[in-house]
């Protein structure tokens, strides 16, 4: 792909965010996401495969309907009030057909089955806008008409999320699909929180997108699709391999890790809020994908990969990605834990 289209499309990508996140007419929303899902299709129809175009074409009609959906709800809750603005959204005919819109959009359980198949189908950065840029527009227009919203079904969803999230990921062996159920179980944290502290549904989400480009640029530095590739990982990049390991706990969500904190301030919060069967069931939900994110780790550090040595390779080809997006994002996602009462302050 020349330059020039890639800086267009990606130019396109960052407009439509902004637009929906910016905007207060449905209308304008409508037309930002509908501009970030034509902007995406060429970036994961560029490889030419048939899994690439299979995956482009199940996202197209997966991104149509939904944004179908959102259309037919603002026009029911416009004919209902007589206006368009986002904020006043009082139908519930409209709210209820929002959120199944919306979710199906950000691939949150029971809406999610399109997404590991697509994130399958492309490559390791197409497949890291996917899983953290194509999630702020959708995210955005959730806060915002979250005081509309149903709590029963956003719990509902977010229970579902979390526990076909990790249970999805634990028989797989493609890191794209791992990736996939991961980002599924994280948005269902993300839902439950949402009609209890929208700040924190914020918080886990840039929480989210930092760890989730650190370990999509990991997986693109060892040139990684299936677990089983992993293993050689550590004789590569002893460093890299290490900082890895510690990402993927902190997507686990143990402490004292980054991934720690949005966790325990949801569980904080919905026992604040008296929901504490409610908190207990996500909790245990969670170790589900502790344990293939633990997988991933052994494999990485305490397998030996079947080659001829063992000891760590004293040449290897120099690499041109570049590393400080790599290095930045990856510290971020390991050391943000003790930095949790300044983050409060600036959010609540």
């Amino acid at each position: 792909m020349s330059p020039l289209v890639l800086s267009i499309l990606m130019s396109s990508l960052a407009l439509g965010t902004m637009i929906t996140a910016s905007s207060h007419h449905w209308l304008l929303a409508w037309m930002g996401l509908e501009i970030n899902t034509l902007a995406i299709i060429p970036l994961m129809a560029k490889m030419h495969h048939p899994r690439a175009i299979e995956a482009t074409t199940k996202y197209f009609i997966t991104q149509a309907a939904a944004s179908a959906v959102i259309l037919f709800s603002s026009t029911t809750n416009a004919w209902a009030t007589g206006e368009w603005d986002i904020m006043n959204l009082t139908s519930h005919l409209s709210t209820t057909t929002l959120l199944m819109a919306i979710l199906m959009k950000l691939g949150v359980a029971p809406f999610h089955f399109w997404l590991p198949e697509v994130m399958q189908g492309i490559d390791l950065t197409t497949g890291l806008i996917l899983s953290s840029w194509q999630k702020l527009a959708p995210m955005a227009l959730l806060i915002q008409v979250s005081p509309n919203l149903n709590p029963q079904l956003l719990f509902i969803s977010g229970i579902i999320s979390t526990v076909i999230g990790g249970w999805g990921g634990l028989n797989q062996t493609q890191l794209r699909k791992i990736m996939a159920y991961s980002s599924i179980a994280h948005l269902g944290w993300m839902m439950t929180a949402l009609t209890i502290s929208p700040e924190l549904t914020t918080l886990n989400l840039v929480i989210y997108i930092i760890m989730t480009t650190a370990m999509f640029l990991t997986l693109k530095m060892f040139s990684s699709t299936k677990i089983s590739t992993l293993s050689s990982s550590w004789q590569k990049t002893p460093t890299l391999a290490a900082m890895s390991t510690l990402t993927l706990l902190s997507m686990g969500g143990l402490p004292p890790l980054t991934g720690f904190m949005p966790k325990w301030l949801i569980l904080q919060e919905m026992t604040k809020q008296n929901a504490t069967i409610l908190a207990t069931m996500m909790a245990l939900s969670a170790l589900l994908s502790l344990f293939f994110y633990i997988r991933l780790t052994y494999t990485m550090t305490l397998t030996t990969h079947p080659n001829t040595t063992s000891s760590t390779q004293l040449w290897r080809f120099s690499t041109t990605q570049p590393k400080l997006l790599l290095m930045t994002s990856a510290t971020a996602s390991i050391a943000l834990l003790p930095s949790t009462p300044l983050l409060l302050s600036i959010m609540l």
